[in-house]
């Protein structure tokens, strides 16, 4: 495990204290699994931009392919 300095905004650091005792867990725990989720949450927007930029690439392709497909057709 790493240890880690971390200044947070005392809002964030009240409320989370107020949370973490509600929920009865230790703070290192809390933000720990904050920031797991924060990174779940930032690899699928990751995931969704490069998805939906390979698939405009794609779709150019997949149209002219399928006009190809169209005059084998209309020759048949």
């Amino acid at each position: 495990m790493k240890n880690l300095s971390l200044k947070l905004d005392d809002d964030i650091f009240q409320e989370t204290e107020k949370i973490v005792t509600k929920v009865k867990k230790n703070r290192n725990r809390y933000i720990n699994e904050a920031i797991e989720l924060y990174n779940r949450l930032h690899r699928r927007r990751l995931l969704s931009k490069q998805l939906s930029k390979e698939s405009k690439i794609v779709s150019k392709d997949s149209l002219e392919i399928l006009a190809e497909f169209e005059k084998l057709n209309d020759e048949n």
